[in-house]
């Protein structure tokens, strides 16, 4: 079977080109490359699409409405020649608004840009960003630190397009300082014809007859998250005693070898190769293989699954916090929300994402955008949804205690 032609295929040739080039793996390569880097490796033209111009984020000039939104490299919408739609998300909200966009793809990692900006707030100065992505855990740690403000609701009317699923984070119970940007699922990855069976379960993953081809992520949260789930603990309300029982239970299958390895996304190239058969995998890049080896298959198990979130939130002290949040009621608009799901392929957190891009699909009479639209890693159903489980925030001390335990596990 001949795997599909993507639209994206210039960005997605990019990423793969640069990625390979310096052994990086594709998700890190997305995460961990920041703009200037992605300019000194050669792509100015990707960033010249998605930088809105040339300042530093340091607030409005003159009466001139702005907003500065600092998100994660290649997390948003672009035009391209063969793109689907003529403008981008940010160029509709500059033209419906007049607020000029100023796009800053510089989270390169949670704890980096943490670090950018804590001298900062924790001197009550503002940052120069009025907006920024963050992941769940990165969120927890700024709302305990009193560093984020409050949304006003009243002010994102299109609020109650969020998924119902995500309205509650153990982090954030009333989405208070949080509102999900994009989300993606954790689990089991596999192939079929390496398994010799269908898979159901979490604990499948612990099938003798698999030893030696199986992998789990060295992300703390999401293969701990996983385990839990075999155990029938929580990973929203476990006590650390129980972390350390999904530990021990996973001592074993490293002592014997029959786990392969630890990884990140160089899960991917192993799966595709057929050197793994199962491993714990990130719903977004199976998407993406699959147009390598449509044979490969997401697990949603029988236990469950973790899902995870990129948030926009305000720092505090933001100077712009009016054109923050009409920069999220316009993203939560489910027509926006389809042109940026079919850019970055993660799960959209708009109901009604889905429905828009099938019309859409109808509209331009696109076949390849419909088989998006109907791809269930990307627009799962509530079914799935109400299967997901939510990292529980951590404090301080019980970071640092999980850290130490889990690098000692992998080895690393």
């Amino acid at each position: 079977m001949t795997a599909p032609v993507r639209r994206k295929g210039n960005r997605d040739a990019l990423i793969a080109l640069l990625a390979a080039d310096r052994g990086i793996d594709r998700r890190k390569f997305l995460k961990g490359m920041g703009a200037g880097t992605l300019l000194a490796l050669g792509g100015p033209a990707l960033l010249a699409a998605c930088s809105r111009d040339g300042s530093n984020g340091t607030g409005n000039g003159g009466d001139e409405r702005s907003l500065t939104f600092a998100n994660w490299p290649l997390y948003i919408d672009v035009v391209e020649d063969d793109w689907w739609w003529e403008t981008s998300s940010i160029d509709d909200f500059e033209a419906e608004t007049g607020i000029k966009m100023n796009y800053l793809e510089e989270v390169n990692d949670n704890t980096e840009w943490f670090a950018k900006v804590q001298a900062q707030l924790s001197a009550g100065q503002p940052t120069g960003r009025d907006l920024a992505a963050l992941t769940d855990w990165m969120v927890d740690r700024l709302i305990r630190l009193g560093w984020l403000e409050k949304l006003d609701h009243s002010k994102i009317p299109n609020i109650a397009n969020l998924e119902t699923a995500l309205a509650e984070a153990p982090f954030d119970p009333d989405r208070t300082y949080s509102l999900p940007w994009q989300s993606g699922f954790t689990a089991i990855g596999y192939n079929p014809n390496l398994t010799g069976r269908e898979l159901t379960s979490l604990e499948d993953i612990f099938d003798p007859a698999f030893a030696g081809r199986v992998a789990m992520l060295t992300e703390s949260r999401d293969t701990l998250g996983l385990v839990m789930l075999t155990m029938g603990i929580d990973p929203a309300t476990f006590t650390m005693d129980e972390l350390h029982q999904a530990i021990d239970k996973i001592k074993p299958y490293v002592d014997s070898g029959h786990i392969r390895r630890f990884t990140g996304n160089d899960y991917a190239d192993d799966l595709v190769n057929g050197n793994l058969a199962v491993c714990f995998a990130w719903s977004g890049d199976i998407v993406q293989l699959q147009y390598d080896n449509p044979d490969l298959q997401f697990l949603f198990p029988e236990e469950g699954l973790m899902i995870w979130s990129d948030n926009m939130v305000i720092p505090k002290g933001a100077q712009n916090v009016d054109e923050a949040h009409e920069w999220m009621n316009f993203v939560y608009r489910p027509d926006i929300a389809a042109k940026i799901a079919a850019w970055v392929n993660f799960i959209p957190p708009v109901k009604g994402t889905k429905e828009a891009l099938l019309a859409a699909a109808e509209e331009m009479e696109d076949e390849e955008l419909a088989d998006l639209a109907n791809n269930p890693l990307i627009f799962p159903s509530q079914d799935i949804l109400a299967t997901t489980h939510i990292f529980r925030g951590m404090t301080e001390d019980e970071e640092r205690e999980m850290d130490e335990a889990f690098q000692a596990l992998i080895g690393a």
